[in-house]
């Protein structure tokens, strides 16, 4: 019987993130020139165009948030943590990660909070322009009294609260236990950022010399 790991569980987690933050830059780089294009070549206007972009662009926000915590791409002060030894530095980490995941716990119980009544009692409400074209009937039946929805309902980009809560929460646990377990000694790059930079320029330098070879 195989069991699942953590390994399993954040090649998940980057999946969900790459893949929704590719999309969601993609999306927004194609509406915006289509829009572009309708205003100046056609003298017209993509009516959902704008409240689409911000959408996506709040996606992109919070999965990239999360994302960069895996990555050690938050900016940071490190000062502090740099005048004292390792044991004690070790120990600060720990106490800014643990800060941070409350902080994230707390961010997530607020989203829930906001997010879930237009999951349930105000399930009918919808966006201002984005219009339910494809599929009008997707989630009629459980979330709008089996009425066909004009335009998308608000829970559906809504979701990115709870959703990139939750992420940022498992990355800021996850980071704790690298940090706990020696795997990595801080929980973000500053000072380190051209150490960063260096050891990918020479996996690079490694990866063409053995594609020459």
């Amino acid at each position: 019987m195989q069991t699942i790991d953590g390994h399993h569980h954040s090649d998940v987690v980057d999946a969900i993130e790459r893949t929704g933050i590719s999309i969601a830059l993609g999306l927004m780089t194609l509406v915006t020139f289509a829009n572009v294009v309708a205003r100046y070549v056609f003298n017209s206007n993509i009516l959902w165009a704008l409240e689409t972009t911000v959408f996506l662009f709040a996606w992109l926000v919070l999965l990239g948030a999360s994302h960069l915590v895996k990555t050690s791409g938050h900016i940071g002060v490190d000062l502090v943590q740099n005048l004292v030894p390792p044991g004690p530095r070790k120990l600060m980490v720990l106490l800014s990660v643990a800060l941070c995941v409350v902080f994230s716990a707390l961010l997530l119980v607020g989203a829930v909070q906001y997010w879930w009544p237009f999951a349930t009692d105000r399930a009918w409400y919808e966006v201002n322009d984005i219009p339910m074209v494809l599929f009008p009937d997707l989630f009629a039946d459980v979330f709008n009294e089996g009425e066909s929805y004009e335009k998308m309902p608000r829970f559906l980009p809504y979701a990115a609260l709870p959703l990139g809560m939750l992420l940022l929460m498992f990355r800021f646990l996850q980071a704790g236990w690298h940090i706990a377990t020696s795997r990595r000694s801080m929980l973000i790059a500053s000072h380190e950022a051209e150490d960063i930079v260096a050891d990918a320029t020479e996996e690079t330098r490694k990866r063409d010399q053995a594609g020459e070879g």
